[in-house]
This record gives C-alpha cells, sequence and structure tokens, in this order.
C-alpha cells in the first residue's frame, strides 16, 4: 500500500507520516528532506541558490545516506530547499528516487507537498494535512526556539507565508489538494488525535 500525505509547512504531516508507517510497519520517506539535502549541498559547496544547473545536478546524484545529516534542519537550509525546489529538473531528477521509494514493501508513507497529485497520483490513500497560517507559524517559532534560535514570531510568520506562496505559485507540481485526498485540519488537535483518526480510515481501507 502506498499512502500519500501532502500539506504546507509545519501543519504536522510529518508527524502523522512517521506514526503511520511505525503503527503499520511501513517504511517512511520525507521528501521535503531530499530538498533540504539539495539545498544542504549547495550552502557547503559555496553554489548561488540561482544555479539551477548546479541543485539539478546535485539532485541527480542523491541518496539516502544524504537525507541523515543533521544539519537538514537548520533554517537556511529550509530556506535553501524552498528556493531550489522550483526547478523543474531538480523535481525531475528527485522523481523517480520518490517512486522507486514508494514501491518498496510491505508499503510506504511518503509526506511532501505533491505526493498525491504528482509523485504517486495513484496512491491507495491520500490525506492533505494542514493547519491555519498562525498555528503553523506558532508550532515553527516554538520548535527553532526549542532548538536555540534566535528568531522572533513575526519573522518565523512572514518566513511561513513567504513559504506558502512558493510553494502553491510554482509552475511545476505546486502545493495542491488532490482530488480525491481526504483533508486533516490539524489546528485543533493533537497529534495523537490526528494520527488515531487517521489509522482509523487506513485500517478500513484495508478491509476493503
Amino acid at each position: 500500500m502506498i499512502i500519500a500525505v501532502d500539506g504546507p509547512s509545519a501543519a504536522g504531516k510529518g508527524t502523522l507520516a512517521r506514526g503511520l508507517a511505525k503503527a503499520l510497519g511501513y517504511h517512511f520517506l520525507d521528501t521535503g528532506s531530499l530538498y533540504r539535502a539539495v539545498g544542504l549541498m549547495m550552502l557547503r559547496h559555496g553554489k548561488v541558490l540561482d544555479d539551477a544547473g548546479a541543485a539539478a545536478q546535485f539532485a541527480a546524484t542523491l541518496d539516502l545516506t544524504s537525507i541523515a545529516d543533521g544539519d537538514l534542519r537548520n533554517e537556511d537550509v529550509a530556506h535553501a530547499a524552498s528556493r531550489i525546489s522550483v526547478y523543474p529538473a531538480v523535481r525531475a531528477n528527485l522523481l523517480q528516487f520518490q517512486r522507486d521509494f514508494a514501491r518498496r514493501k510491505p508499503g510506504a508513507v511518503l509526506d511532501g507537498r505533491d505526493i498525491g497529485t504528482v509523485v504517486c497520483p495513484d496512491a491507495d490513500l491520500k490525506f492533505f494535512v494542514t493547519a491555519a497560517t498562525d498555528v503553523r507559524a506558532r508550532r515553527r517559532f516554538d520548535e527553532l526556539k526549542g532548538q536555540g534560535g534566535d528568531v522572533t514570531y513575526e519573522a518565523v510568520l512572514d518566513d511561513v507565508m513567504a513559504r506558502d506562496e512558493r510553494d502553491a505559485s510554482r509552475a511545476t507540481a505546486p502545493t495542491a489538494m488532490a482530488d480525491d485526498a481526504i483533508m486533516i485540519d490539524t489546528s485543533e488537535l493533537t497529534a495523537d488525535e490526528v494520527l488515531k483518526a487517521v489509522l482509523d480510515v487506513v485500517r478500513e481501507h484495508a478491509k476493503g
């Protein structure tokens, strides 16, 4: 079974996808980490983020070990990932990687922004996880503060809104909810409540 979990940043899709994979004994892939890994390579090699060719080359050589780097959660890397993710060649080079992963047995859970629409349009189940913009900004702010980051809520809110705009308006694979996806609004739900609700759906689907 292939389960697609899409949605904007800080909506809780990663937490949900990891929980689903663990509960079901499936493989898990945070596809955002692929773009973060490319962004990190760009920064480490001193490449300007406007260099689409360099970004595409890094994307073409990516492997699973690249997405285990501890620096991937850095805010500079997140910004770089958002910038390079708009390049069609980068997305094309990472597409087959994601599709191959999705075919792993006994099943896979992939989270991202275009899993249900582009990467795995034939996924068995699709979920679109969202939350109010201010709630997502607060979650991201708390995460960064917990990591010792010197940030303000206003700056994080601006970044979340800018990232949403880039992701929704890019020409290639914009963030969008698949027509057959189930929307999950996590604004007023705990992670455990979200996981339980989605697991119920998955198990009902498996029975059918």
